[in-house]
């Protein structure tokens, strides 16, 4: 595996997880804008290949496969870089920013027969699977909300984890990045005020977590009913409509030194709730919580399926579908499903 992008999530996460998994994984080449991240990650992890370009690795590198992490907006042109030169990808969610990048990622996978998964780790947790089997429990559904309010991620890591935060990225590669991202938010939206692009940025990249389980539970809405926005597209409110039953979705990021990210869904007799925990800590579990009421009793359980963490478990299942030629649940025709649902809360925004 090459591993593109070095950042937090990188060196909290995903680099210790691979390196978790010898039996799976061998870690073969790193990449990232940052030449003094790129040494040090190299030197710790000791991996001969090191590269500041991912079009350079991609085409220099033995791999069997890489893991997009860098900047969303270069996860289309790396996974489609990928593709062609016949590696399989693992892209982190967003899988990408504009519907034309989406077709271009299907286009590649299809010419180039190999597999694209988008990191939606949430959706690989053991209590989310459980609450998909034990779902028709519930019997028909009344109601369901989807709550994601949560304290800077920077808050927890800096707590729990080092993280090597270089000083040495070009001023070009940053302003080439916010160039590219306001050219996308364009092509998916038109033009919008700043503050709806940033709204948009939040549904990419916090809110793809949570639409995305909502969906694999739910199925997809019917439509958006109303959606608010404020702080700057910093909070957002949205009403989904299934035709028999409604959801609430509501999400923002403070200052609070906590996580709490859950989706729970509400029977006539019973409801259950998946709870999660911060995935800046590994092996924090997820737990999905099962209220009930039998005859004249009312009865609460937790049901904590397994300590490992949801990205261990979405690294085992790429391993998997790759080398036994399955197709991954969370496909990008999956995520692209996500982006029409956050195009469509930005729409109900600019509604009176």
């Amino acid at each position: 595996m090459g591993v593109i992008g070095l950042g937090e999530v990188a060196q909290v996460i995903h680099l210790p997880v691979i390196e978790s998994l010898p039996d799976r994984y061998e870690l073969a080449a790193v990449c990232d804008i940052s030449p003094g991240l790129v040494k040090r990650v190299g030197d710790r992890y000791r991996v001969e290949h090191r590269y500041t370009d991912a079009t350079e690795m991609i085409a220099s590198a033995t791999l069997d496969c890489v893991l997009v992490l860098n900047s969303d907006e270069y996860h289309a042109e790396c996974t489609v870089a990928a593709l062609d030169a016949g590696l399989d990808v693992l892209v982190e969610k967003p899988m990408c920013l504009s519907p034309r990048e989406a077709e271009e990622i299907i286009a590649a996978r299809d010419r180039s027969g190999k597999t694209v998964m988008v990191a939606y780790m949430r959706r690989f947790a053991p209590a989310f699977v459980e609450a998909v089997r034990r779902l028709p429990e519930l019997g028909p559904i009344r109601y369901a909300r989807v709550h994601d309010v949560i304290g800077e991620n920077r808050l927890i890591v800096d707590q729990t984890a080092h993280v090597d935060r270089p000083d040495d990225v070009p001023q070009a590669a940053i302003d080439d990045k916010w160039a590219r991202r306001a050219a996308l938010v364009r092509e998916a939206l038109g033009d919008v005020p700043e503050e709806v692009g940033w709204t948009y940025g939040l549904l990419c990249g916090l809110g793809s977590h949570d639409l995305s389980a909502m969906r694999e539970l739910l199925g997809r809405p019917q439509r958006v009913s109303a959606a608010r926005m404020w702080r700057n597209g910093g909070y957002v409110v949205a009403l989904l409509d299934y035709g028999d039953f409604m959801v609430t979705y509501e999400t923002g990021v403070d200052d609070q030194l906590r996580f709490d990210a859950h989706l729970e869904v509400f029977g006539a007799t019973a409801s259950m709730r998946v709870q999660y925990d911060t995935p800046y800590v590994r092996h924090f579990p997820t737990t999905l919580q099962i209220e009930q009421t039998v005859g004249d009793s009312y009865e609460r359980s937790v049901v904590r399926p397994h300590l490992k963490d949801p990205y261990t478990h979405e690294l085992e299942y790429f391993h998997e579908v790759v080398t036994t030629g399955a197709t991954p649940k969370t496909t990008p025709e999956d995520y692209v499903q996500d982006m029409e649902l956050f195009v469509e809360i930005i729409r109900a925004l600019e509604q009176p």
